[in-house]
């Protein structure tokens, strides 16, 4: 009579393989799950059941089994992380370099001395909150250079370059 539950996939290691995937364990570069996945299969290809791995590699006999099959199917490429599910972009790049151009090499904004997010917005055609997104994103702060604000007014430098270039005695 044979064992209880499913049959277990079937793995034979060939030297190539058993040698990659001993250094996946072991290397220093290998994420962590990359590793521990490499243990995994290098345990059930020693014909070690899949609660003895689980024990062994500290996981439950379902993920054991999760990467014994993978690797069955697909080999030492069925070990490496599948792709995440997400929201594809909905702002082409042709978008974000118009904000990134425009806040970097762009035009002063009009009535103003520099971008706002909302101005940004107004000349980008996106939210204000995108624009602070990409702004982020791409470290860029227009409304503040080198610590000093300009004024748009252009009265505003003879109003305080008299002081500053003539200032009062003691």
């Amino acid at each position: 009579m044979g064992g209880r539950g499913r049959p277990k996939a079937e793995l034979m290691l060939s030297d190539e393989e058993r040698a990659r995937l001993a250094r996946g364990a072991r290397a220093a570069r290998s994420t962590q799950a990359y590793a521990l996945r490499c243990r995994i299969v290098l345990a059930c290809a020693d014909g070690a059941s899949n609660a003895e791995v689980a024990a062994r590699c500290g996981v439950s006999p379902p993920t054991v089994g999760k990467w014994r099959s993978r690797f069955v199917a697909r080999g030492l490429p069925g070990l490496a992380d599948a792709p995440r599910a997400g929201r594809p972009p909905t702002i082409g790049p042709g978008r974000v370099e118009q904000v990134v151009v425009a806040a970097t090499l762009g035009a002063q904004p009009e009535r103003a001395a520099r971008w706002s997010r909302a101005s940004m917005a107004a000349h980008s055609g996106l939210s204000a909150s995108t624009v602070g997104r990409i702004w982020r994103r791409f470290e860029l702060r227009p409304h503040v250079q080198d610590g000093l604000r300009q004024a748009a007014d252009p009265r505003f430098a003879g109003r305080v370059g008299g002081p500053c270039r003539h200032p009062p005695g003691p």
